[in-house]
């Protein structure tokens, strides 16, 4: 070969191997990756997204591409960040922030499929039509069942010598999905002789007065729900609560290993991984109209017995041995 075709054919080459990888990059599917929260918050939980991919045969920057979009605890900003992910073209939207960021989701788009993971109930917040049959665009993982907030009540009460009266931290939001499950709360807890104060926060600057207002209203325990914003300052409160000596459960395990007092709940890394499974699956094509949202049927109760002595709580024999982790 003369020196002069072997440089024009190497330069072919380099010219378009950039073409050739821009063309293959263009094949490998997008999903969106919508949350209401911060991402520090989320690392555990992401890498359980990851997993449900890997299940299903997918890996991040090799045969999938992930756009990431957290709206750092503002609700307002869900919207934008919904079309900017519908703009893109995306092939599925996780939307991982619960009801908030699902309903974000639904609105911006009626065409590209979305999976999601919530715990009120996902029929009542008009994100599917049955759980069984959603019939829409929307599948994914509904993480309470009715049992959940009996169940709590019911430790508290075994844990908490006379325990009469119980505080709720909520979140201020347009989502009517939480004064429903406020709702149902309180009548739970009114068939069992208890009285639920709610205590509300919704920015960092007001969870101390919340807790003020626990200690002045005589509140003997504290209840913490799912919500990104709360999974947000999940230090500041398992630290308002030390401080103030006030026994709180929660809903996510993470705050027990973090220091937390107890929680009892779904595994939400496992609900997570079950969104990326879902997401893979419906990028081989499976429809989510035809997909039942999960429910969990274990739940799991973690006990941090550190804090609980700090607390000068005796942790008693019945929730030794419904303990699936005791944290010493």
């Amino acid at each position: 070969m003369r020196r002069r075709e072997f440089i024009s054919l190497v330069g072919s080459a380099v010219a378009a191997a950039p073409l050739a990888a821009r063309a293959q990059q263009s094949t490998i599917p997008v999903v969106g990756f919508l949350n209401s929260g911060q991402a520090e918050a989320y690392t555990d939980r992401v890498a359980s997204f990851h997993r449900g991919l890997k299940e299903t045969g997918f890996t991040e920057n090799q045969n999938v591409s992930i756009e990431y979009r957290w709206a750092n605890g503002r609700l307002a900003d869900l919207p934008a960040l919904a079309a900017d992910l519908v703009r893109l073209d995306v092939r599925v939207i996780a939307a991982t922030g619960n009801i908030p960021s699902a309903l974000a989701a639904k609105r911006a788009t009626s065409t590209i499929p979305i999976v999601f993971i919530s715990g009120p109930d996902p029929v009542k917040a008009g994100l599917v039509a049955s759980l069984n049959k959603p019939g829409g665009n929307a599948t994914g993982v509904n993480t309470t069942n009715n049992e959940l907030g009996a169940k709590r009540l019911q430790i508290l009460r075994d844990l908490v010598p006379g325990v009469t009266r119980v505080a709720a931290l909520l979140v201020d939001s347009a989502n009517p999905a939480t004064e429903d499950e406020l709702v149902e709360l309180q009548k739970i807890a009114s068939a069992v002789g208890l009285e639920v104060l709610v205590v509300r926060a919704s920015t960092r600057a007001e969870l101390e007065p919340a807790f003020a207002a626990i200690i002045r209203q005589k509140a003997s325990a504290l209840i913490v729900p799912a919500n990104p914003f709360l999974s947000d300052e999940r230090d500041q409160i398992i630290a308002l609560a030390a401080r103030n000596r006030v026994p709180t459960i929660y809903i996510d395990r993470s705050f027990v290993t973090a220091g937390g007092l107890l929680s009892y709940g779904p595994s939400l890394p496992d609900g997570y991984r079950q969104v990326g499974v879902y997401t893979g699956l419906i990028l081989k094509g499976a429809n989510p109209a035809e997909i039942p949202v999960v429910q969990p049927t274990k739940f799991e109760l973690i006990v941090n017995l550190k804090t609980a002595k700090l607390l000068g709580l005796a942790v008693p024999p019945q929730l030794f041995a419904l303990a699936d982790d005791v944290i010493e």
